[in-house]
């Protein structure tokens, strides 16, 4: 009997049951499933977590999650939605862990404060990364989400289950924060940090 070697194209999953080989419908659609959505799910990870070690692994926990709950899913032309809500919530659960979240905190009002870097000022991207990473995560994830998974703010709240308004809001003060930071990285802002 010749043995057949899996490429990355291969959509057939093959479980193991007690010696033979059994080909599932479930196991067949997780395994297009990630080979749809591996990618996006991985950039949306690194995007969060800052790191390729714990994007791996919250990607990998991310597709565990999938293949406990694909029949959990009840409208398919929403998946990768549901698949960023899933990488979402086990990365603040993750977060939470080690640090947890004020709930009164996420929805602050943010003080005015100038524009302290201006659209040319020249940045590299380790130090962008460590910028974005320094953010809030309610900030951090409307920013991802907007700018590197090029998402409507119609898109992102339906994506984290919230309103419009404050999508808008919390990209504004993502905006505002990073380009505190950015410009105290610079050295060109000794102001106060801008407040939640």
């Amino acid at each position: 009997m010749t043995r057949r070697h899996p490429s990355e194209a291969d959509t057939e999953v093959v479980a193991e049951s007690g010696g033979k080989s059994v080909r599932s419908p479930h196991n067949l659609e997780i395994a297009r499933v990630i080979r749809d959505h591996h990618a996006s799910v991985y950039r949306y990870a690194y995007r969060l977590t800052g790191s390729q070690a714990d994007a791996e692994d919250l990607t990998q926990q991310t597709f565990l999650t999938v293949h406990q709950r694909l029949d959990q899913l009840r409208e398919p032309d929403k998946i990768v939605a549901w698949l960023f809500a899933i990488v979402r919530s086990l990365f603040l659960k993750e977060r939470r862990k080690k640090s947890p979240i004020d709930a009164a905190s996420l929805e602050l009002d943010v003080h005015e404060v100038p524009a302290a870097v201006e659209a040319e000022t020249p940045i590299d991207r380790q130090a962008l990364q460590q910028a974005i990473n320094e953010l809030p995560d309610e900030y951090k994830l409307v920013l991802m989400l907007f700018y590197f998974e090029d998402c409507s703010y119609k898109e992102i709240a339906e994506k984290l289950e919230i309103k419009i308004g404050t999508v808008m809001s919390r990209l504004a003060r993502a905006k505002e924060r990073l380009r505190w930071r950015l410009a105290k990285l610079a050295g060109e802002y000794a102001g106060s940090e801008p407040a939640d």
